[in-house]
């Protein structure tokens, strides 16, 4: 089956926010809530590079170890997905997340914040497929009617990947290798400390 992943090119992003867009748009999110969002590293200076981060819903997610009534679950495509039923909003989730992926939704006092709020890769949650209740919960979940994630269909320059985490993995080495500096792929030097030279 099937391993569903995001990967952002950072050689493509151009920073449009189309897929922020798009995200808010497809699901109705209320406002102050993002999903999705552009993070710009090094902005205006020489080496500029956005990314679009969200859920990655990993492997062996650091919310789902936290939580402390199980309210997050992988479902077999590998989607990260919580149920608001059984969140408390405790903010737990919050702050294990590396990608600041769990959101509240309302701003206000600790304990009046509600319930969490994450991407869901548009795989909506718990409740029947294409449900009003799911919807209302959730957003639209494409990936029960063979759709991809709207963010990543609606990025213009193809920079953010959506998908079998595998045949995204192969998309992206043969854009490396296409560009022709291997092992220079950005970040490589300052993850292994090493130049382009060597």
């Amino acid at each position: 089956m099937a391993r569903m992943k995001f990967l952002c090119d950072a050689d493509r992003c151009i920073e449009c926010n189309a897929c922020v867009t798009a995200c808010k748009n497809e699901h109705e999110v209320p406002w102050g809530i993002n999903r999705r969002r552009v993070v710009t590293i090094n902005d205006g200076k020489p080496g500029e590079r956005s990314i679009s981060m969200a859920c990655m819903h990993c492997t062996d997610a650091p919310c789902a170890a936290v939580c402390p009534v199980n309210c997050f679950y992988t479902t077999a495509d590998g989607v990260v997905l919580h149920s608001k039923d059984l969140c408390i909003g405790c903010g737990y989730c919050f702050y294990a997340c590396p990608f600041g992926a769990p959101q509240y939704p309302k701003v206000g006092n600790f304990g009046s914040r509600g319930k969490m709020d994450k991407c869901t890769f548009c795989a909506g949650g718990p409740e029947a497929d294409g449900s009003k209740e799911e919807y209302e919960k959730y957003g639209a979940n494409r990936l029960a009617e063979g759709k991809l994630p709207l963010c990543a269909e609606m990025c213009s320059t193809k920079s953010l990947l959506a998908g079998d985490g595998e045949i995204i993995a192969q998309i992206y080495k043969e854009r490396v290798m296409k560009r022709g500096y291997g092992s220079g792929a950005w970040g490589w030097k300052t993850a292994y400390r090493e130049s382009i030279e060597s």
